[in-house]
């Protein structure tokens, strides 16, 4: 008779993994337009002050931009000993002898440029993905198809400030159509969404415009208070008893036509950032308030109560 034999210990049988589920585009993720710029624009104004100096110092005044009476070859204009004198011998010379408020100035103008540059990235951002135009389309549309999932999900691909204001106007939508309030209230409160949402949205949108529109005049006034000290130094230099000091009366004249020059120059610039940027956002306000009435239209016209 066989032995028989132990029963081995049997294996545990290997689990099948749980095959990995498809993430799933989270439909009731809020959209937001997460417009972002400089918050603080302290710092850029004295970051560009810095840069203002250093251009001016060794730039501008840059040994080579003059002729030196002792033929002498220095770094910078301000290294020049005392009893020499200089002649600009070009545009930069000469935008030197402007004095101290050509780096004022030129703070003014970078600070322009930089804060020009930040609001383009910005509202880039808020304007979102296509076009805006067929987007207000689009969405308008699908309100008229009563298909309040498509607009969302055209807000949802948009990722712009208008997007993000007319999907929370749209959950406002839905949340209105499970009430019991009475039709008109509803309304109102999907019309003060909107509203609200778009005073949430518009100071990021604005955010260092009004620093623009302030150096379109502060450029123009110190241009203007460099002309003024330009035009004192040369009729100082003419009021002098006998011959009247070339010298003095040309670098008055030269600080009195760069400062003038150089602030029309800056508040140009800052008059034209302004003027562009706050088109840029007049036209988004305008999609918002295109839409806003599409939503309240049609929830008025699809619902009895």
């Amino acid at each position: 008779m066989e032995a028989t034999k132990p029963n081995a210990p049997q294996q545990p049988k290997p689990q099948a993994q749980p095959a990995k589920a498809v993430k799933k585009a989270d439909n009731n993720k809020p959209v937001t337009s997460d417009v972002k710029g400089i918050k603080n624009a302290i710092w850029v104004i004295v970051i560009c002050f810095v840069l203002a100096e250093c251009f001016y110092i060794f730039g501008l005044g840059n040994g080579g931009n003059f002729k030196f009476s002792d033929a002498g070859n220095y770094l910078c204009h301000w290294a020049m000993p005392a009893g020499v004198t200089s002649t600009p011998q070009n545009l930069l010379g000469t935008m030197y002898m402007g004095g101290f408020v050509v780096p004022i100035i030129l703070t003014c103008l970078f600070t322009v440029i930089v804060l020009a540059i930040e609001r383009w990235f910005a509202l880039s951002k808020a304007g979102g993905k296509g076009n805006q135009t067929k987007f207000v389309a689009d969405v308008k549309k699908a309100l008229n198809n009563k298909n309040v999932a498509e607009a969302e999900n055209l807000c949802r691909k948009q990722q712009g400030s208008v997007g993000a204001i007319v999907y929370s106007a749209l959950q406002k939508y839905k949340e209105m159509e499970q009430s019991p309030l009475p039709k008109e209230q509803k309304l109102g409160i999907i019309q003060q969404q909107i509203e609200e949402a778009t005073a949430l949205e518009m100071p990021s949108l604005q955010q260092n415009l009004p620093i623009c529109a302030t150096l379109t005049t502060l450029g123009t006034l110190l241009g203007l208070f460099g002309t003024v000290l330009g035009m004192i130094k040369s009729f100082s230099a003419l009021s002098q008893s006998g011959a009247p000091d070339s010298t003095a009366l040309s670098t008055g004249i030269s600080e009195a036509l760069v400062n003038t020059a150089s602030g029309i120059a800056t508040a140009s610039l800052a008059l034209i950032a302004y003027n562009y940027y706050t088109n840029k956002i007049d036209n988004l306000t305008y999609a918002v308030d295109e839409l806003g009435f599409a939503i309240v239209n049609a929830y008025a016209a699809n619902h009895e109560k």
